[in-house]
């Protein structure tokens, strides 16, 4: 007996066959799923222990090597000396260097002294000194060789620490605002809800085979510095009337090659509750998800198919079975930067104070100074941020003036320009595969030439520095984003350069940086570049007028 077709439905705003796990596609429909199918990523931890740290990088299986080791943190790090023209065009393994790229998970960007001393030294003894932090609150080792991995994970585990789906199609790092529990004016500390997640279900097999990463943010920080805006799924502290403290839920952030804001389900989550909800909607993501074609695998194309109504109706009714009450949207950011550096009271009548290594790199002689010099001043509690900065906690009022000359003395600004403040830069072609360009020294020089050329320009500027098109270092939503792709030079030679977006933003008035036809920079024009719009913008601005609302309103020629 033969099924009767279905009619077509000309309506249907996606075809079928997206590789949804719910409507019954569970086939692999490309190489990464046909990988994940064949053993789940969080088994290659034993092989590594067993097999791959005993016998060394040739007995590693490839499908291992540049797909399950994610599971763990773990990235072969690119060959040296292979330039940016060729990133496209070799395969992994003429790419793939016999060193690894790993990533420690600081949920929440919390850490103690232990803690960060026992990075540092792992950083030392094993990754060469590097230390890099991330715009999402980790730490990224470099030069790691597979036969070290066991004895940095056992290093790691003892202190609390662990590298566990810090990358790969998982539920990577939950961002946490640093201020957590201290903040004068935070909404609810998110901390618990933080905790809680990672204990229930980070390692759990049940979110283990997603389409893609599945980022998340926690936090009732009142500057908003987690984001939310462009995460797969955030919740931002809220009050009700009466006074009850919970979340409001927004999902589908993301940036990459196809930046999308996140969507509010103006629904009102209770601190208990937000485990149960996270798990709804990473378990939406992971059965609804689109995993035919992995460059629109992200959650966000799902909601933006599906919208905030009919994702929020699935979220109750099938993962839930409650109905979630409506709530409050969340509060306009607090005034001014959203990195908490600077000197600011805590609510328990201690200090904070936040500093700015330059674009998140350090070394691991600085991760152990950093703990002295917290030590030193009476505080056991350090932070990273979301961006590329770090916060040392519970400083009595005695001990400010002596912590900030310690950490200025080390090059560790705690009142740095707005260059040095706001500038962002991703992993760059020093060590990734996927980078066209070098952005780590590019940004570094960047900053040193402005704070010389424009040393008193003190008005909020972010500068975000990224080697290819996926936009680990968020171009599209700073001031001036600069997207690394090789350019021809004024004597036709083919270097290393930025095409340039402008005006992005989140917060009060989101929206995705301006592109004007044509604007591209080299690397070596990006100073001229910089402080010529810089200069447009100080003798254009209205009072008080931000760089990206003049970017709306400017003429192209002052773009340029």
């Amino acid at each position: 007996m033969t099924t009767p077709a279905r009619p077509a439905n000309r309506h249907h705003k996606r075809p079928r066959g997206e590789g949804q796990w719910a409507l019954g596609y569970r086939e692999p429909l490309n190489k990464n799923e046909e990988n994940k199918k064949n053993d789940d990523g969080l088994n290659v931890r034993q092989r590594i222990i067993d097999i791959y740290s005993k016998l060394g990088f040739d007995s590693i299986d490839p499908a291992d090597l540049r797909g399950r080791f994610r599971w763990f943190g773990l990235y072969t790090q690119r060959k040296p000396g292979i330039d940016g023209g060729k990133t496209a065009i070799l395969e992994p393994e003429e790419l793939d260097d016999r060193y690894f790229m790993l990533r420690v998970r600081i949920d929440g960007g919390q850490l103690d002294l232990a803690q960060l001393r026992t990075i540092a030294d792992i950083s030392n003894d094993y990754a060469r000194g590097t230390a890099d932090v991330t715009d999402r609150q980790n730490i990224q080792l470099h030069w790691i060789e597979i036969e070290s991995v066991p004895d940095i994970w056992r290093r790691l585990e003892a202190v609390g620490l662990s590298t566990t789906e810090a990358c790969g199609d998982t539920p990577r790092v939950i961002l946490g605002c640093p201020l957590a529990g201290i903040d004068h004016d935070e909404v609810i500390d998110a901390t618990p809800q933080i905790r809680d997640i990672y204990d229930r279900y980070i390692g759990d097999p049940a979110f283990s085979n997603l389409p893609r990463k599945f980022k998340t943010a926690v936090s009732g920080c009142p500057a908003h510095c987690t984001v939310h805006e462009i995460n797969d799924v955030a919740f931002v502290g809220v009050e009700l009337a009466d006074g009850t403290k919970g979340f409001d839920v927004w999902v589908g952030g993301g940036l990459s090659t196809n930046p999308m804001l996140a969507k509010r389900l103006g629904a009102f989550v209770r601190p208990e509750q937000v485990h149960e909800v996270w798990a709804g909607v990473c378990g939406i993501f992971r059965d609804y998800g689109y995993r035919r074609l992995r460059h629109r695998a992200r959650i966000k194309f799902l909601v933006n198919d599906w919208g905030a109504e009919k994702f929020r109706d699935v979220l109750e009714k099938e993962y839930l079975g409650y109905t979630l009450p409506d709530g409050p949207a969340p509060e306009l950011p607090r005034g001014g930067r959203r990195d908490h550096v600077g000197v600011f009271p805590q609510k328990d009548g201690n200090f904070y104070v936040g500093f700015a290594p330059k674009v998140g790199r350090l070394s691991g002689d600085q991760l152990h100074q950093i703990a002295d010099i917290a030590e030193r001043h009476g505080s056991g509690r350090v932070r990273t941020t979301v961006e590329q900065k770090m916060v040392i906690l519970d400083v009595a009022p005695a001990e400010v003036d002596g912590l900030v000359a310690d950490l200025e003395a080390a090059d560790l600004r705690v009142n740095p320009s707005t260059f040095r403040r706001q500038t962002m830069a991703c992993t760059g072609i020093e060590y990734c595969k996927l980078a066209i360009v070098e952005t780590k020294a590019t940004a570094s020089e960047l900053i040193d030439e402005l704070e010389r050329r424009l040393p008193e320009f003190s008005e909020p500027l972010t500068i975000n520095v990224n080697g290819c098109p996926n936009s680990c270092a968020r171009i599209q939503v700073a001031d001036i984003g600069l997207k690394g792709q090789l350019v021809v030079d004024g004597e036709g030679n083919q270097v290393e350069g930025f095409q340039i977006h402008l005006g992005g933003s989140v917060g009060v008035n989101p929206g995705f940086g301006r592109k004007v036809r044509g604007l591209k920079a080299t690397a070596a024009e990006l100073p001229d570049y910089v402080e010529r719009v810089v200069r447009n913008f100080e003798a254009q601005k209205k009072d008080g007028e931000t760089f990206a609302e003049w970017v709306q309103r400017a003429e192209e020629a002052d773009l340029k």
